[in-house]
């Protein structure tokens, strides 16, 4: 993986923001074990960062074991301890749906319980996006709008009616998912969230409420470092992005909140936590 020119902020120490970033893609299998990294050269030059700040970053990560040296300059991911346990079957359903704003780290905290029970995850712009970017150029919008009156109201609510049928289509053969979106309108809605408990109830299911808590500075670095075609309005304005968002949102609903920022407690542990308090008495 090669990562982009992260626009790190000074909130927190450079080298734990590095480190909580490439810890959350190790966690999360999108760095996998074996990988080798780039150079603290080459990492350097890509974050934006000077080379002690990197060789920081690494310390942490080898301590952790997260990563190891083989040699002076070859540094390699070690997570065989992150491969998937063996699938959690539970005697009802249940579906995990995890909300929060670009660049909180929704689809990381995903993978990772997805990784951790075997379930599938079912991240809204895997499922929909190739679609949703053929209808935007048909509608003579960019692929990238996710702005326009057009999208919003025409092309983002069948997102989330596909997001909801693919949810559903587990529920109804008995498995449990892990379901991840923005959710913003969704989680706010309180008859949308009594709807959808009703629709998975039918099927024996119930659902979880996830929240992903991120400061902007985390966000903004998260965003950055994607890279993500989508992202370039809300970056290209991040002031003005910011006053169009309630960063103290919280779902209308029981929930729990992930913190996320990059002085927090590391993804994984907190994965750890939620679904052992999640899966209490459900197994």
């Amino acid at each position: 993986m090669t990562p982009e020119r992260s626009g790190l902020t000074r909130s927190d120490s450079l080298h734990r923001q590095v480190a909580r970033t490439l810890r959350n893609h190790i966690e999360a299998g999108t760095l996998r074990d074996g990988d080798v990294l780039p150079s603290t050269r080459e990492l350097a030059e890509q974050w934006g960062v000077s080379v002690f700040t990197i060789s920081e970053a690494m310390k942490l990560l080898i301590a952790e074991g997260l990563v190891v040296t083989k040699s002076r300059s070859k540094r390699i991911v070690n997570s065989n301890h992150t491969a998937a346990q063996e699938k959690v079957r539970l005697r009802n359903p249940l579906v995990i749906m995890v909300g929060g704003f670009a660049g909180s780290g929704k689809t990381e905290l995903g993978r990772i319980l997805a990784r951790e029970t075997g379930w599938p995850i079912l991240d809204k712009d895997t499922l929909t996006r190739p679609v949703v970017e053929a209808a935007l150029e048909v509608l003579g919008l960019s692929p990238n709008d996710r702005e326009s009156e057009a999208y919003l109201s025409v092309i983002r609510p069948r997102e989330y009616e596909a997001l909801a049928a693919a949810t559903l289509e587990n529920v109804s053969c008995g498995n449990s998912a892990i379901v991840t979106a923005p959710f913003l309108r969704e989680f706010g809605d309180t008859a949308w969230l009594a709807r959808t408990q009703a629709t998975f109830s039918t099927h024996n299911a119930s659902t979880h409420f996830v929240w992903m808590h991120c400061d902007p500075d985390t966000m903004h670095t998260y965003i950055r470092h994607r890279g993500a075609a989508r992202d370039a309005a809300k970056l290209a304005d991040w002031p003005g992005y910011l006053a169009s968002i309630d960063t103290d949102f919280r779902p209308a609903i029981r929930h729990d909140v992930i913190d996320n920022c990059s002085s927090g407690v590391p993804l994984q542990t907190q994965a750890k936590n939620l679904l052992s308090n999640v899966l209490d008495g459900a197994l």
